[in-house]
């Protein structure tokens, strides 16, 4: 916890590495900002970096539902008060559940209750569950809260679940189980300057590292910068009537115009439109074009400008 103050006070944590902040680690981080209110007490998410999978098993790392940086925003909004980064290294992984509690999560956080999900563990080779962190806690003096999970039809909602339903395309699923629409955020740099030439200039976003991008297709979402968010049609693919080789992520944004080179952005996927097609000719691509355009402004003027 090596980024945590010394004269941290104390009071309500929860642990996980809660990437996309989903409606299930909402639960979560919403119950232990009651325990904090309720008690007058501060409420700190801890969190890690990098995935712990890359560590136990590297190259395993799975697509990332949210940036560190969005991460922390989202825990923000829920009302958190600190978000301490616990650097992930091979050395922590090997940390017993013992002296995970004893000398590191007692010491440096100080913790009157701690609120994780029922399916918590930690330690190495996840030794410790939620059982073992009560009986921890009540050695070293702090309670324990065990929240259940958000279950949807015949499956828990998870981090897991909702990158499946994202590489399949099928980012309306996604949105429900995240409670807004999944983004994913980067810089815009050139491309082939195509989309000028037949009246549909493109935002090609170079991707922040292990983004959970979603299935090849067209997709109608937004594009944000800065406080700006304007309704966009969004291309992920390869531009196949082209012959082209390298998958790119681009976006078409609605009644705009201007320099977005260089941009830091992030679109956000509301509904997939179609897969990605190769057409005959260049007049049968733009003639469909206009009817993706038609389409997202249809469905981004129905979710209405305060859409998340």
């Amino acid at each position: 916890m090596r980024n945590t103050p010394d004269d941290w006070p104390g009071g309500v944590v929860t642990i996980g590495f809660f990437d996309g902040v989903h409606r299930g680690h909402q639960q979560i981080i919403t119950r232990a900002v009651e325990r904090g209110r309720q008690a007058g007490e501060p409420v700190l998410v801890l969190t890690f970096d990098p995935h712990p999978a890359e560590v136990i098993s590297p190259g395993s790392h799975p697509p990332l539902l949210t940036t560190p940086d969005f991460k922390i925003e989202l825990l923000g909004r829920l009302g958190v008060d600190a978000v301490c980064v616990h650097s992930f290294t091979p050395e922590f992984s090997l940390v017993s559940a013992a002296d995970f509690v004893h000398d590191m999560l007692r010491p440096r956080l100080r913790p009157s209750v701690v609120v994780v999900g029922e399916n918590f563990t930690y330690g190495h080779r996840a030794e410790g569950n939620l059982e073992s962190l009560r009986r921890a806690g009540e050695t070293e003096g702090f309670a324990v809260e065990g929240v259940r999970l958000v279950r949807e039809d015949d499956h828990v909602l998870s981090s897991t679940h909702i990158r499946a339903r994202i590489a399949e395309g099928d980012v309306a699923t996604a949105a429900r189980a995240l409670g807004r629409d999944h983004r994913i955020e980067g810089i815009v740099v050139h491309g082939d300057a195509r989309g000028r030439t037949i009246g549909y200039p493109t935002a090609n976003l170079l991707t922040t590292r292990y983004a959970a991008i979603p299935a090849d297709g067209v997709y109608a979402g937004y594009v944000l910068r800065a406080a700006e968010r304007c309704p966009a049609a969004i291309s992920i693919g390869t531009n196949p009537t082209f012959d082209g080789a390298d998958r790119r992520v681009e976006a078409y944004l609605l009644d705009f115009e201007g320099d977005l080179y260089g941009a830091q952005l992030a679109f956000e996927f509301t509904e997939r439109l179609r897969p990605t097609l190769r057409f005959d000719s260049v007049g049968d691509l733009i003639t469909q074009m206009a009817a993706d355009v038609t389409a997202t402004r249809k469905i981004t003027a129905a979710a209405g400008p305060g859409h998340r």
